[in-house]
């Protein structure tokens, strides 16, 4: 869970310094004044000092209650809201809990079953090994933490559960040696791998261990988390605790995703003593785990990444064959990925000729962002995870078996399946055929249909990937002997590739394509072609039927000058393509687009025909009203006639957790939360039980089990009276090494889409916007990173989930990345309005991420909200949250655009469900009120017996009296 931020200190300290300025300086003129008065007659001099005490009260007052009721509202409506329920119900976490074990139970993956040594018939006892299996990794880190109030699962604990016994022996000297580093957080990374060194493993240890079990198990875990480092290359350039003094674990190179020395002598111990060895590999990154084949001993391996607060008890029913795991692999696993097309251009290079815009910018008490500008080129293009090793395969550019060593789509089962494909058929636009699953082992289990597409492809035409995953299904649990009929239907279009060359559009190339279904993206298990007669555009004037315009160019000029990888000649450019940066300088055509907070015109994006917006009119007409309206309502231009300039600011600026009440349109204030896989309230300290994490869900391929996700994590929003939630996060996993893969799906924009436009479509069933983020590109921990990408890559892989989530889960919400495209922050970029709004429909509100005090010094109202940002992830402040100009017609206007997409999000929400709705005073403003009246009576009544005692004084001077 993240906490309130030093920023958000310092950004307070900002927004109050001239109140308490104006404060000293009356406390300083009334010390002044009260010492200048010390010879007039005592009566007028009591009096005047009496009085400049009183007035720096009145100040004060006046002062504190500006200050919280100007500045700081914001803060204390988020950290005192309070709602009849304002706590998950114990039903709803019993029912949260359930759905979590279910969806780890679908969601690890069997990758490996030799001689069917899992399901553990005979074995009761287990021997532990790997200090990770004492301190596995149950969560990602930052706003992805699993919340506090819950009580965790351990992997021990399901073990116990399932009716296992582990050995005390090995789980004391795990914990002998202290628990996970606490630290590995937001923005203190830590890479250290604690293990017990072979010293450590004494004959005594192993002895005692043979004669407990003949069965052991090894546990390895890797964590990423949210911030700006992603998982290390080379392990010998960063801050590592060796665990030992005699060797280093790791040798110049090697990386974070690599077993240690340490591991290494671990795992060679155990599989010297034991012949039943079963891995569990617990971390959301793919790992290289060759040494799976190198010791016979090793019999079975399970993906197991973090799995919330309760999801190790389904480790234990699949161990103990209560759940036959069915869990799918969401990226390729690579036996070396230093021989991947992201290798070489994975970590960010900083530009050298633009060290005048780098930013030191405070985020901890100590702690500062040294954001210097620099890049990332997207070298592989479209040819991301499986879609270049299948399609380098094809070529004959790659030897696939000594690459890939567990392809995406993989995963095993206690079960045998068999799947028939049935002839295509051609319905109006669609494609459709049926896929017969059979069960024919002994168990009972669930299968998964992947559907793929290998499209025609011309030499040195398109990109186009041999294989590209078009549709996902799951079977029901099919006992054995048991068949399940699934139809398959996909839209035609569906398979047309996006050329940003020449036409400039989608593009159906005439041609077979061939539609297969394979058990993962590698292996055929039937197929049959369709072909196109004659190319079809979708163009200006034939769109897809998905989209509202035909989809263009937008973003191009992002493709810059690199080079990227082709299919042309057999991948003949590779080496060229895939090598580091040859140049570390941003082109001079680039350098006047590129803005910080510090050299941004805010006049940049005016729109010299703007006329002032209509404001503050009497319509009569009230948010509620426009609930269910269609966002080209004519009703929402009188409704946002009857808005100030000051409302419509403060509705963008004041975004952060919240969206603030505006009483001038009876609109309810709304708040926002974080948290990928638990409901993490920041301000109340309120939380849910951690489901599994993102990866874990998306390894089920089950897009029913994501709707319920959605669902259940919306209810329990609504049962913390919230309706926002900052999630879920959808970027793709361009490499293995993306410190924030564990809160994204997959390497596959497809599977990633089919799973978040559920998990959306849940959420808003219960009245909970879901912000889609971090749109887009944002790939890896990359803020002030520019993103070098054609845009063909960025609309077949990262921008499909996010497209897949407006046109079928229906979002209403996103949030903006931090990273640059190309030469422009991300929401300065423009393709907020011109592909997610105009091309994908999309109605609702756009966000910033994380604001600050200070738009993380390159974030501001006036390059976001013309660029169609519609809100600042702000809570206080008159900083560049605000508009340069309020009375700028063209701010204005922006201002009534975004105000319009937030209001659209609200009203549509449960916020504005019939029992919900009520404009309410917060429980602060009404203490605040009593305080400042018991004030004021206080000071009348010290001020009337200081005036009486002044009287007093004066008519008992002599002569006094005759002067009257």
């Amino acid at each position: 869970m993240l906490g309130i931020a030093w920023s958000d200190v310092i950004g307070v300290f900002e927004s109050i310094k001239w109140y308490l300025v104006v404060f000293a300086v009356i406390v300083i003129v009334a010390m002044i004044v009260a010492i200048a008065v010390r010879k007039i007659d005592a009566p007028l001099r009591k009096l005047i000092r009496a009085n400049a005490i009183v007035v720096p009260v009145i100040a004060l007052v006046a002062v504190v209650s500006m200050i919280l009721t100007g500045p700081m509202s914001t803060l204390l409506n988020l950290s005192t809201t309070t709602a009849k329920n304002a706590k998950v119900s114990a039903a709803t976490t019993a029912k949260a809990s359930s759905l979590a074990r279910t969806i780890a139970g679908e969601g690890f993956v069997l990758l490996k079953n030799d001689d069917n040594l899992l399901p553990l018939a005979n074995t009761s006892k287990l021997n532990l090994f790997g200090w990770a299996s004492e301190n596995p990794v149950y969560g990602g880190t930052g706003s992805g933490a699993i919340n506090a109030n819950y009580q965790i699962e351990s992997l021990t604990d399901g073990l116990h559960k399932a009716g296992f016994k582990t050995n005390d022996e090995l789980t004391n000297l795990y914990k002998k040696m202290g628990s996970r580093d606490s630290s590995n957080g937001t923005f203190n990374k830590g890479w250290s791998l604690p293990e017990a060194t072979k010293s450590q493993y004494s004959d005594k240890v192993i002895n005692d261990a043979k004669r407990f079990s003949d069965t052991a198990v090894i546990t390895l875990a890797r964590v990423g988390g949210e911030g700006y480092n992603d998982m290390p290359t080379d392990m010998s350039k960063v801050a590592y605790n060796n665990n030992s003094k005699d060797y280093p674990d790791f040798k110049p190179g090697e990386s974070y995703l690599q077993p240690s020395q340490t591991e290494k002598d671990m795992i060679d111990t155990v599989c010297s003593n034991f012949d039943k060895v079963i891995f569990l590999y617990n971390g959301s990154n793919p790992m290289e785990l060759g040494f799976l084949n190198q010791y016979r001993q090793i019999k079975s391996a399970l993906w197991v990444p973090a799995p919330g607060n309760v999801g190790f008890d389904s480790l234990g029913k699949i161990f103990k064959g209560e759940i036959n795991p069915s869990g799918r692999t969401t990226d390729t696993f690579l036996y070396d990925m230093r021989k991947a097309p992201w290798y070489n251009n994975a970590a960010a290079t900083k530009y050298t000729n633009m060290q005048n815009m780098a930013l030191h910018l405070p985020v901890a008490k100590g702690v500062y962002f040294d954001l210097a500008p620099s890049f990332t080129n997207y070298v592989e293009d479209i040819y991301v995870g499986y879609k270049y090793y299948e399609t380098a395969a094809s070529e004959g550019a790659i030897d696939y078996d000594s690459t890939v060593q567990f392809p995406f789509g993989y995963g095993l089962s206690y079960t045998k399946f068999s799947q028939h494909m049935g002839d295509i058929t051609k319905d109006g636009k669609n494609l459709a055929f049926d896929v017969t699953v059979k069960n024919t082992g002994a168990v009972a289990g669930k299968d998964t249909v992947e559907v793929y597409s290998n499209p025609p492809y011309t030499n040195g035409g398109i990109e186009k990937a041999s294989a590209n995953l078009i549709v996902l299904k799951k079977t029901k649990d099919l006992k054995p002997g048991e068949s399940q009929t699934i139809n398959i239907t996909f839209p035609i279009e569906q398979l047309a590739s996006y050329d940003d060359k020449e036409a400039k559009s989608y593009i159906l190339e005439k041609g077979n394509y061939q539609i297969a279904i394979k058990s993962d993206s590698h292996t055929v298990l039937g197929s049959r072609d369709y072909t196109v007669g004659d190319s079809i555009t979708y163009g200006k004037n034939n769109p897809r039927t998905s989209d509202k315009i035909a989809a263009t160019n937008k973003i191009a000029e992002i493709a810059g000058d690199v080079t990227y990888l082709s299919r042309r000649d057999h991948f003949a450019n590779f080496a060229a393509a895939t090598a580091a940066p040859s140049s570390d300088v941003l082109a001079q055509k680039y350098v006047a687009q590129y803005h910080v907070n510090k050299n941004f015109n805010p006049r940049t994006y005016d729109d010299k025909n703007a006329t002032m917006p209509v404001t503050n009119a009497k319509n009569n007409i009230k948010l509620k009203d426009l609930r269910g309206a269609k966002a080209d309502d004519p009703r929402w231009g009188k409704l946002l006639d009857e808005m100030s300039v000051d409302d419509m600011s403060k509705l963008t600026s004041l975004a952060g957790f919240q969206t603030p009440a505006i009483d001038s349109i009876g609109k309810v204030a709304t708040t926002d939360v974080d948290g990928p896989a638990a409901i993490n309230n920041n301000f109340t300290k309120q939380g849910s039980i951690g489901f599994p994490i993102a990866v874990v869900l998306a390894n089920t391929w089950n897009t029913e089990l994501a709707h319920q996700f959605g669902e259940v994590m919306g209810q329990m929003a609504r049962e913390m009276g919230i309706v926002g939630w900052y999630a879920p996060a959808m970027n793709t996993h361009r490499t293995a090494i993306g410190g924030r893969n564990f809160e994204y799906y997959s390497e596959d924009g497809q599977l990633a889409g089919a799973i978040s436009s559920n998990v959306v479509s849940g959420a808003k069933d219960k009245g909970v916007y879901a912000y889609i983020k971090h749109f887009a590109l944002y790939d890896s921990n990359a803020m002030m990173v520019s993103v070098w990408s054609t845009e063909q890559a960025a609309r077949e892989v990262y921008l499909r989930p996010f497209e897949m989530s407006v046109k079928d889960g229906k979002a209403d919400a996103t949030m903006v990345a931090w990273s640059f495209l190309g030469p422009k922050w991300s929401g300065e970029q423009g393709w907020v309005n011109t592909i997610m709004r105009d091309e994908w429909g999309f109605n609702g509100m756009a966000l910033t991420d994380s604001f600050g005090e200070d738009g993380r010094g390159f974030m501001n109202a006036d390059n976001a909200l013309p660029n169609g940002v519609d809100a600042m992830l702000s809570t206080y402040g008159n900083g560049p949250n605000v508009v340069n100009d309020k009375s700028n017609p063209s701010s204005v206007m922006h201002l009534r655009n975004a105000s319009k997409h937030i209001l659209y999000a609200t009203v549509n929400s449960g916020a504005y469900d019939a029992d919900s709705v009520a404009v309410k005073t917060p429980m602060w403003k009404t203490m605040l009120f009593i305080v400042n009246i018991i004030a004021a009576v206080l000071i009348i009544g010290a001020e009337i017996v200081i005036v009486r005692k002044y009287l007093k004084r004066r008519n008992d001077i002599p002569g006094q009296q005759e002067q009257h």
